[in-house]
């Protein structure tokens, strides 16, 4: 390959990275993809060519090409789901459209320089839009391309320069043109600069903030409003996204114990039914709740710290203010100014359309089965809009749940023995087949299947009509749990709602699950090869979300308090390590004085002296140890190949050779070359080793093990020939 034939090669493919970071951002369609790819294969068939598009006609056709992509904007010509999206996309198919124009006009310096500045600005808006570990590989791609085409244009500019002041206003040779470069130098040269600059860009790393999101808010698709969470939820409504396997957010749960206890991470809780759908209560203000100590925004007191959980979340961006974490969140810690807290429980913030990270620490404890069921109290007056019934409410519901508590004595019993029936004597579907202008009727007396959301309020309204203060929850089950990453998976087929019902006497809300055991766990999890590949791709993607996406100041502090007790740890037991020194020395110092007698002193006296003639002997072996191993071939073989370079040693051979000739006489003229020299000596040894020195310097060839011997045997026959004073200086 000659070197201008890689320089194009390389070019082309920094081109490619950029654009296969946006294709794996999901910008581009089949179609446009093709059509640039058509584009690249033109371009390269083109160099050189007369068919290239004059640098005049290039110019113009970039100059049209922005006010007309403003305009295709202006019109609504590309369709879009949001804002953010448009404007990235529109940006994305202007850059790609400027590249494929450049690619198919003939190609200065300067214009190659345009082609490696779109493809970064491709790299760098594709970061905004994607968080998929594919976008990390094409990433590391890209980098190590990008120093590869660096080094081999400012080679070729150099040699050109050089070719100018050399041969003023000449073409180049085809010597020139055709140099080759040793193709094993470039990618190891590549990786040790891209190696520095990691070294050189890590402490900026942790130092310089990042925000959660990714640029424009990351997942353009959006989860958006298929979520389920919203201030109003028909009945129903959560079923159509149940089979959407869209990731919602990554937990990673410290200290969770068993895993086959089922998690559900909680968001709203609903107080207000009207036959058909929950909603919350207008009047239920939100109280802000600001940073404390360790900007920790503290939203409950604890009640044990036995099962207190710390969960670390990683949320997409939802078209929802809300906060998810285990039931009941005492504090959070994350990059908010302040979060809101209503009377319902529920956390939201100040949603601002990107992914965010932040730690919650929840307390799981509940009171005892036995003091629940002692729980008589009475309800205040802020729990009656926990008791509200629909005024047209089908009167069967209230008798059946009359029926079904008959024998409770107490609130606990009585949600106990409606949840039961609940689970087992109905079924478990996806489909909507509950309908009219009662569906919570037709689900319990005619159809008797459904989904979560007619289970919870099935049971919040029937105990309702008992008298009972109930709320649905909406939220996520578990998830899928990867041990790889050790993170749970949630998605949106893990939306879940329950209920959860108010004891005034403990003052807590208990959780309670009607919904059948097959619809609280994730159905047709995958298995297999595919599976697992899966999973590792899912932990890779955890890995780049935790450590790059979503690596704010908050992971920062984190990571500055552990390095420094980390430092502080290490500082305390070197210190007692240096005190118990101090103190051993001092003891046997004061043995040598005499202070615990003379044969005490005789001791310690001899003890120093072995001590100190064990030092110095040891000091002395290893010296001549050194000595010897310096001295030894395989040390400087070794040396030798990790310091000097392969030309150096190249050159060395033919130096001895030149050193033994001038001793006697033999000295190289300046204007002579190494054959011209060579051949005037007349040597056969000096001719077939200089010519061995030529292959392997200027030829990029390697010397085997067997012409290194023959090299050593005419270097010995060399220093044997007899001196000629004639060809002194």
């Amino acid at each position: 390959m000659t070197f201008e034939t890689l320089f194009k090669s390389l070019s082309y493919l920094v081109v490619l990275c950029g654009f296969l970071a946006m294709w794996v951002s999901g910008t581009f369609g089949l179609f446009g993809s093709a059509l640039f790819i058509v584009v690249m294969i033109t371009a390269w068939n083109l160099e050189d060519t007369r068919w290239q598009v004059s640098e005049r006609l290039g110019t113009v056709l970039i100059v049209a090409a922005l006010p007309a992509y403003y305009l295709a904007w202006r019109f609504g010509f590309f369709g879009f789901s949001g804002s953010g999206a448009m404007v990235a996309g529109v940006l994305g198919r202007l850059i790609l459209s400027l590249t494929a124009i450049k690619l198919l006009q003939r190609k200065s310096d300067r214009d190659w320089i345009f082609l490696y500045l779109m493809a970064f600005f491709e790299v760098l808006l594709a970061a905004g839009m994607s968080i998929s570990a594919l976008y990390l590989l094409t990433f590391v791609i890209f980098v190590f391309m990008m120093v590869c085409t660096i080094i081999v244009f400012e080679i070729r500019k150099t040699g050109r320069s050089i070719a100018e002041i050399v041969n003023p206003g000449k073409p180049l040779t085809a010597n020139q043109e055709t140099a080759s470069l040793p193709a094993g130098r470039l990618p190891l040269t590549a990786t040790l600069l891209i190696i520095c600059i990691i070294l050189f860009a890590l402490p900026l790393f942790f130092l310089l903030p990042r925000v959660g999101g990714a640029g424009l808010g990351g997942n353009q698709n959006g989860v958006g409003t298929s979520t389920g969470f919203s201030d109003v939820v028909r009945l129903g409504g959560i079923g159509d996204i149940l089979q959407n396997d869209q990731v919602v957010m990554r937990v990673r749960v410290e200290e969770s114990g068993d895993r086959s206890t089922t998690m559900k991470w909680r968001g709203v809780a609903l107080d207000t039914f009207d036959n058909r759908s929950w909603s919350r209560t207008r009047a239920a203000a939100k109280e802000p709740r600001f940073k404390g100590e360790r900007d920790i925004v503290l939203l409950d007191t604890l009640s044990s710290r036995e099962e207190l959980t710390v969960q670390t979340v990683y949320l997409e961006p939802l078209d929802t203010p809300v906060l998810f974490a285990l039931p009941r969140a005492v504090g959070v810690q994350g990059n908010f100014p302040v979060l809101f807290k209503d009377r319902h429980d529920s956390i939201t913030f100040n949603r601002v359309g990107e992914r965010i990270s932040y730690k919650v620490l929840s307390d799981r404890s509940l009171p005892a089965p036995i003091r629940l069921r002692f729980d008589r109290a009475d309800y205040d007056a802020n729990i009656y809009n926990y008791l509200q019934l629909p005024d047209d409410l089908d009167p069967r519901i209230a008798e059946l749940a009359a029926t079904l508590t008959a024998n409770s004595r107490n609130r606990y019993d009585a949600a106990n023995v409606v949840e039961n029936h609940l689970q087992n004597g109905y079924g478990y579907t996806l489909e909507q087949k509950a309908s009219g202008s009662q569906p919570l009727a037709d689900f319990l007396f005619n159809v008797r299947e459904g989904h979560c959301e007619y289970f919870a309020t099935a049971m919040a309204i029937m105990l309702r009509t008992q008298g009972i203060a109930t709320r649905v929850v909406n939220g996520f089950s578990q998830g899928e749990y990867n041990e790889t990453a050790d993170v749970w998976v949630v998605r949106q087929r893990n939306a879940h709602s329950w209920v959860e019902v108010y004891f005034p006497g403990e003052d807590v809300w208990v959780p309670y699950d009607p919904t059948p055991f097959s619809g609280q766990l994730p159905a047709n999890t995958p298995a297999g090869l595919a599976a697992s590949v899966g999973k590792y791709l899912e932990a890779l993607e955890t890995f780049w979300i935790q450590y790059f996406v979503a690596f704010d100041n908050q992971e920062q502090r984190s990571l500055f308090t552990s390095v420094r007790r980390g430092f502080a740890d290490y500082q305390s037991k070197t210190s007692s390590w240096m005190n118990r020194i101090s103190d051993k020395a001092a003891d046997w110092w004061s043995e040598v004085r005499g202070d615990k007698g003379l044969n005490a002193s005789l001791a310690a006296s001899g003890i120093g002296i072995l001590y100190l003639a064990a030092a110095v002997v040891s000091a002395l072996l290893l010296y001549f140890l050194i000595r010897f191993a310096a001295r030894s071939r395989f040390w400087q073989r070794l040396r030798g190949g990790a310091i000097r370079s392969r030309e150096a040693e190249i050159v060395e051979f033919y130096e001895r050779m030149i050193r033994s000739l001038a001793e006697k006489g033999f000295v190289r003229k300046e204007y002579e070359t190494p054959l011209e020299f060579a051949s005037a000596l007349g040597s056969s040894e000096v001719y077939c080793l200089t010519r061995r020195y030529n292959r392997v310097r200027f030829g990029d060839s390697e010397l085997s093990n067997d012409e290194a011997l023959e090299i050593e045997g005419w270097l010995k026959q060399i220093a044997m020939m007899p001196a000629d004073p004639g060809r002194k200086q």
